[in-house]
């Protein structure tokens, strides 16, 4: 008999999972620069997931299902697959709940991202991208250990988690006096913007979704327009690292196809670009993928005239080298 398919999160999984992490994670804030708005035109709010624990969303999902786990499945310990800000967030996790975190990780993932996994204790097995199979590797090491997989993002606990972004992006804007009228977030599996979907669904279900990707790893807009999820090959590399997949997660599209407006596509350059605008007039640091949503509004993807739009950067978890690259070749 084959395991039955999980269930789709609910709007009410996400408060659930904000009670979980209440006091846990961080309310990170919703910035506003008065210069960036008048140059766009709009009332413009940065929701800095950057400066999340581990410097980015991904804690947030990952601590709400490994909170969940039992007594029996903690021991046993949990494996998860990620080129870095999921790896992040499940080690980080895992030591504050007592739990032996196994992380499958590229070869080529940035090394901040490798050395701040393994400092909070995870066990780091490395891969190379183009020869293995990171899902086979992790079912391996579930196999022969017991661990609980930990996926990326396909997972309702997962999604619920990241809604909470979402949630508290709603709630500060209010406090500001402002109501959102569009949100941009990154993708790359779908969870992070399907989770905050369902916040959107629940708090403010007259706000405009859009999913934002490298202009090469667009599978997401792609299976928007199409209605179905569609498997892409990419044309090239990109340096948005955090969001090279191929194809959404079934689990999160169907939260997506019915909630998103499109998917919006930006270049490397435009990347670097808006990783040195929010250095400049947020005074944030950003990495290539937590910076696209950035830089759709920047370059103009969407109309904003007149409208208050709240972009979700998700993370900061950039090597020096690539963000000298960005504050001189993008400023």
């Amino acid at each position: 008999m084959s395991a039955q398919a999980p269930s789709l999160p609910t709007f009410d999984d996400v408060r659930q999972a904000a009670k979980r992490l209440h006091g846990v994670a961080v309310r990170t804030p919703l910035l506003e620069s008065v210069h960036l708005n008048d140059q766009l035109g709009c009332r413009l709010l940065v929701k800095a997931e950057c400066l999340q624990r581990t410097g980015s969303f991904k804690f947030r999902g990952a601590y709400n299902r490994l909170a969940q786990l039992s007594d029996v499945e903690k021991k046993r310990g949990i494996v998860a697959f990620s080129s870095g800000n999921h790896a992040q967030g499940v080690a980080a996790a895992a030591r504050i709940l007592g739990i032996p975190a196994t992380i499958v990780m590229p070869s080529d993932a940035p090394a901040i991202k490798t050395a701040n996994t393994k400092a909070d204790g995870a066990t780091v097995v490395p891969y190379e991208r183009r020869d293995a199979n990171r899902v086979a590797i992790a079912t391996k090491i579930m196999e022969e250990t017991g661990a609980v997989l930990v996926p990326p993002y396909d997972d309702p606990h997962i999604m619920a988690g990241q809604g909470t972004a979402g949630l508290e992006t709603i709630a500060q804007a209010r406090e500001m006096g402002a109501t959102v009228d569009l949100f941009l977030a990154p993708v790359s599996g779908g969870g992070l913007i399907g989770g905050c979907a369902l916040a959107f669904e629940g708090e403010s279900p007259s706000t405009k979704l859009y999913a934002t990707e490298p202009e090469d790893f667009d599978d997401t807009a792609q299976s928007v327009a199409a209605e179905r999820r569609i498997e892409i090959t990419p044309g090239k590399p990109s340096i948005c690292d955090a969001l090279l997949v191929e194809t959404p997660g079934a689990l999160s599209f169907e939260v997506n196809k019915r909630r998103l407006e499109g998917g919006l596509r930006v270049s490397d350059n435009e990347a670097l670009a808006a990783m040195a605008t929010a250095f400049n007039a947020l005074k944030i640091v950003l990495e290539p993928s937590g910076a696209v949503p950035l830089a759709a509004v920047l370059n103009g993807r969407v109309d904003v005239k007149g409208k208050t739009v709240a972009v979700l950067v998700s993370g900061g978890n950039v090597d020096p080298n690539m963000f000298c690259r960005a504050i001189l070749d993008g400023s």
